[in-house]
């Protein structure tokens, strides 16, 4: 019992580590959302429910194909998170480009159900990097998803209602996308080398096969 609330604890807290790191920017897109008067405040959070629910599917039915695959192979994924911190850390070098008017969606559809389509499709569109970083951890650990789309779904809450408050205090908008520009790199490279070092069974037996015939 002790172990099982442990690994949930360390899977949830996983879970919202991915969610934050994948999702920094996002949470300026939303605020744009909110800044919109065309948009209805219900038809942004079912949408942003729907984009970020999709993206989890994505990477469950991708992580769900790959269970044929070696683990160690698997493991190679983490070239992708790894690869987006370093062109990320490198992205850093421009300036930030401050939060436009035309952030959000230049011609807000009236409909309810349009809207929803709308912010959801700009979601997804917006977090296709996530794909990346997703499905070598769902990969990880099959049984966890269940987990990760619990603490999605309130991390997608919580991103919402941070949105929305936000909006109404635009002097923390610079300091957050300097903070957030920031943590990224670091955060998506840490967790590339962490999935990378699973592929260590893929050097060994060639190291260990050298030594033998020398």
């Amino acid at each position: 019992m002790v172990a099982s609330a442990f690994h949930f604890f360390n899977v949830a807290l996983l879970g919202v580590g991915l969610f934050a790191s994948t999702n920094i920017d996002d949470i300026f897109l939303t605020m744009a959302f909110f800044a919109d008067p065309r948009l209805r405040r219900s038809a942004i959070v079912v949408g942003k429910f729907v984009g970020i629910g999709a993206l989890t599917l994505l990477s469950t039915i991708a992580a769900a194909g790959s269970l044929v695959v070696s683990p160690e192979w698997i493991a190679l994924l983490g070239f992708v998170p790894l690869g987006l911190g370093l062109h990320a850390l490198w992205m850093n070098r421009r300036p930030a480009v401050a939060l436009a008017d035309g952030d959000g969606i230049e011609q807000a559809p009236r409909a309810f159900l349009a809207q929803v389509g709308a912010v959801a499709g700009v979601t997804a569109a917006n977090g296709g990097d996530n794909l990346g970083v997703y499905i070598p951890v769902f990969a990880e650990d099959f049984s966890a998803i269940p987990v990760f789309v619990l603490v999605f779904a309130l991390m997608t809450l919580l991103w919402c209602v941070a949105g929305h408050l936000l909006v109404s205090h635009p002097r923390l908008i610079g300091s957050m996308r300097s903070l957030s520009r920031r943590l990224l790199p670091y955060v998506l490279i840490v967790l590339g080398v962490w999935i990378l070092s699973d592929a260590i069974g893929l050097v060994l037996p060639a190291a260990d096969a050298a030594s033998i015939h020398t």
